[in-house]
């Protein structure tokens, strides 16, 4: 087999061309690369295909690029120094410079990926380390997306510190990317959230002409269209070259637009195109929105722009502090990288710093006075933007990628043999490393900063989001100052937060407030908007509202107001509720109460009488229970009464179902008590008593109101009863009213206590003429007739009562059956125990049978 396999594959690779590229080179056990900025410009030749291409050569040097990647030389210096983390691996980088070209930038990143060897021999399994385990770039969109394109094939991991397009969190088609500045989709929500704060729902959009620009428009719509929190007034893309036209094209629809507000996502290297044409215009009363990309641009920041730009609010990526790195910036020296340089980033360093040149100079520099560069110049002595660290923020999302790339290498590494993550508990060494492998642990990777802040990654390779909004001021003396005025931030328990000091805020107007930036002011009260046809949903006209308008349609009044005649204000909209200071309120509240204490005192009087033979001859147990029912059939309709609650609209009827259930359910075992005694007192039927005791009356009423219980349970949880402003009947007067929520549940228990009270009255009706002196059948047949009769007429009335007349009704019913039973069921026997004591002696109570003396028996 391995004859073969050397057959048919070569054992070396051989390197096709060579990339010559400005850079430098720091050797370790583990390396990583890194893409930075370090040239704003690149010279290409003209491609004639008839030749070999040239290489291409890069000029205009941008110091704060080379600063970024002394960023990450410095964090991988502060690594190797670091005991705690990766205790016996040296780490080296290799760090290319891109020339802000894709070109240039993916020739780089294919030479991190390969390596610069001439030749590799491969080993037998025909695998081998990569010459970088992780690149730490591109700062662009664009680049980032094109080199992940083919880097992600081979899960390779990439971490950016500046590529910001919300398309790069696509896991399906960039595997390895991860980055530590948050995406736009989440800066495109933090401009929602500045916009909505100042109430500007009209603002223009001008995008840069590529993925980032573009990508930033998508996602801008996108939001505003979800939130409804404002519109476009317009939308134009920026064009890459200088076109007047172009530019003076754009300009004019910002001159004419009534948008007061522009947001701008784009580099700044296009900005300043479009604002020569705004001075030219003199083009001023605009409330600019920078994105992150020209936030700080300081090419933008002078005293010619500044009457157009001054008081803008910027989105910034998040500030951050590392000790130490002054001091490492110091202390570099041309000279001291000279023979690891791939190239002269470093030397161009010097020279653009220092203003010199090295050795031999140029033709003509000496002759124009020029001097030349020893290498031992002192950065210190110089006035320059490279030493200045208060504000570091792409450093800082540089540093943390490497850490992240260190911890990631540190988690890998402390993996014990047979628990590790892979295939068969395996774990990963550096001889045997797979890219996705440290892609594994890089998604995994979770640590704290020395300045305070987590990074983690999640599930699409985007960091916690944080920004910083910025705000720059024109001070009086003419000086310019970028100051930090809030944070956006994603938490997992708020979600996106906004904090501002608005008393730190610059307004470049003179009423040294917000502008306000809206299509169409909100419609006065007594009229209504109107959209204007083919105008975004902002554009609107004010119409007069129409007699008989609903408030939240024709007058913006809020839910519970409604519009005066004059439709010129809004006006509170009267209540209704069945209220304890109406007079239908009291009367029925005195009735209940009446009721109620009608009860007790009959309940004393049997109480007082209980051994007399009246009480004791009427199932003196069962009476008690039934004039406790009653008291609550009495109190419960007090909960109709005032304005519905959520647990009062849960109780009443619950309350209401339960009682009479207790109630009839009482009067059902009597009757059926009577018919028993009746049956006993023939011959042969004394075996029925025995089925009728004091457990089995008990057991019996408990049975019956556990299904009423069960039923008011069933519907409270299904579809319990709640408030509900009922707005049908009239619509300058809110009735307040309990929906029943489920009209099968009410319907049921009403049915059940009909089923009850139906028995009830049938078997009281069958047993009415027993032969007795004293037969409460008669009493309980004409309480149940009421009783049926009243609820009869109750249910047709209470579906035709409007609003607080129901419940009245209900109230109503309530009161009229509870009187009704405890007045025939009660009356009677308090005349007799009152008025008439000679006939409530056991002679007068027997029946004139024989057996009816058994009735005694019955308690």
């Amino acid at each position: 087999t391995g004859s073969t396999a050397s057959s048919l594959f070569p054992s070396s690779c051989q390197l096709q061309r060579q990339f010559h590229l400005n850079g430098m080179h720091k050797s370790g056990d583990v390396i990583l690369g890194g893409l930075f900025q370090v040239h704003f410009f690149s010279s290409v030749a003209d491609l004639s295909f008839t030749s070999k291409p040239q290489q291409p050569t890069c000029h205009g040097f941008y110091e704060l690029g080379f600063r970024q990647a002394q960023t990450m030389a410095f964090a991988i210096d502060e690594i190797n120094r670091n005991s705690n983390l990766l205790p016996n691996v040296t780490l080296g980088y290799t760090l290319y410079d891109n020339c802000v070209t894709l070109g240039i930038g993916f020739r780089a990143a294919l030479s991190l990926a390969s390596g610069q060897e001439e030749k590799i021999i491969l080993d037998n399994r025909c695998t081998g380390n990569l010459p970088v385990i992780g690149i730490v770039g591109d700062s662009s969109s664009t680049h980032s997306i094109a080199i992940s394109n083919v880097l992600g094939l081979y899960r390779v991991p990439m971490v950016s510190y500046f590529a910001t397009c919300s398309c790069l969190t696509d896991r399906q088609k960039y595997p390895s990317f991860f980055r530590t500045i948050p995406s736009d989709a989440f800066q495109v929500r933090a401009m929602i959230q500045i916009l909505k704060h100042f109430g500007w729902t009209w603002a223009g959009l001008l995008v840069s002409d590529d993925d980032y620009g573009l990508h930033a428009a998508r996602s801008l719509q996108s939001e505003l269209s979800l939130s409804g929190e404002g519109c476009l007034a317009y939308f134009e893309i920026l064009p890459w070259d200088k076109d007047m036209d172009e530019l003076r094209r754009i300009v004019n629809v910002m001159k004419k637009s009534s948008a007061r507000v522009v947001i701008v996502f784009a580099h700044h290297s296009r900005i300043v195109n479009l604002m020569e044409e705004v001075v030219r215009q003199n083009l001023t009363g605009l409330q600019w929105m920078a994105s992150e990309a020209w936030t700080e641009a300081t090419v933008l920041q002078t005293p010619q722009l500044m009457p157009y730009l001054g008081g803008t609010l910027g989105i910034a990526i998040r500030h951050g502090e590392i000790p130490g790195l002054r001091e490492f910036l110091l202390q570099i020296r041309p000279d001291l990288h000279h023979n690891n340089s791939y190239g002269n980033s470093m030397v161009r360093f010097w020279e653009f710093t220092f203003q010199c040149r090295f050795a031999p100079a140029p033709a003509g520099w000496l002759e124009g006075r020029g001097a030349l560069c020893t290498g031992e110049e002192d950065l210190d002595n110089v006035d320059t933007e490279f030493l200045d660290i208060s504000n570091l923020r792409p450093e800082y999302n540089v540093y943390k990628a490497v850490y992240a790339l260190a911890y990631s290498l540190d988690d890998m590494l402390r993996c014990e043999p047979g628990r590790g993550p892979f295939r068969g508990h395996s774990c990963a060494t550096l001889q045997t490393l797979e890219p996705w492998q440290l892609v594994y642990y890089l998604e995994m990777v979770n640590f704290t900063t020395p300045f305070g802040d987590q990074v983690s990654f999640d599930e699409n390779g985007d960091v916690v989001p944080i920004y910083d909004v910025m705000n720059w001021m024109w001070l009086p003396d003419g000086s310019i100052k970028v100051q930090t005025v809030g944070e956006v931030k994603r938490s997992a328990f708020k979600g996106e937060e906004l904090i501002l000091d608005e008393d730190k805020i610059f307004w470049n107007f003179e009423s040294k407030k917000p502008p306000r930036s809206v299509c169409s002011e909100s419609c006065p009260p007594g009229t209504h908007m109107v959209r204007k046809k083919g105008e975004p949903k902002c554009c609107f006209d004010c119409i007069p509202c129409s007699e008989g308008k609903t408030t939240n349609k024709s007058s913006n009044c809020p839910e519970d107001f409604w519009s005066n005649r004059q439709r010129d204000h809004c006006v509170p909209k009267k209540t209704e509720f069945l209220s304890y200071h109406d007079p239908l309120g009291i009367c029925l509240t005195a009735t209940s109460l009446l009721g109620t204490f009608i009860c007790a005192v009959v309940l004393g009087i049997f109480f007082y009488h209980r051994r007399t033979p009246i009480i004791r001859a009427n199932n003196s147990e069962l009476s008690f229970q039934l004039l406790l029912s009653l008291k609550l059939c009495f109190l419960c309709s007090l909960l109709f009464i005032g304005r519905p609650r959520l647990w009062t609209c849960q109780l009443r009827h619950a309350a209401f179902g339960i009682s009479f259930v207790l109630c009839v359910s009482c009067i059902l075992v009597k009757t059926m008590v009577v018919l028993a005694v009746f049956k006993a007192s023939k011959p042969g039927g004394g075996a029925s008593l025995k089925w009728f005791g004091a457990m089995q009356q008990r057991g019996t009423v408990l049975f019956l109101t556990a299904i009423q219980a069960a039923i008011c349970t069933t519907w409270l949880v299904s579809s319990s009863p709640t408030p509900h402003k009922n707005t049908q009947y009239h619509n300058d007067k809110i009735i307040y009213e309990c929906a029943v929520g489920s009209t099968v549940g009410f319907a049921v228990l009403l049915g059940y206590i009909g089923v009850l009270a139906f028995l009830s009255f049938l078997i009281a009706f069958l047993v009415r003429n027993l032969p007795d002196s004293f037969n409460e059948a008669k009493f309980i047949t004409f309480s149940m007739l009421i009783f049926c009769a009243v609820w009869v007429a109750f249910v047709p009335v209470y579906i035709s009562s409007p609003g607080n007349y129901a419940d009245a009704v209900e109230v109503f019913a309530i009161l009229a059956s509870s009187f009704g039973l405890l007045i025939t069921l009660f009356g009677p026997k308090c005349y007799i125990i009152l008025l008439r004591p000679e006939l409530n002696t056991k002679k007068a109570i027997m029946a004139r049978r024989n057996g009816s003396q058994k009735i005694f028996h019955i308690q």
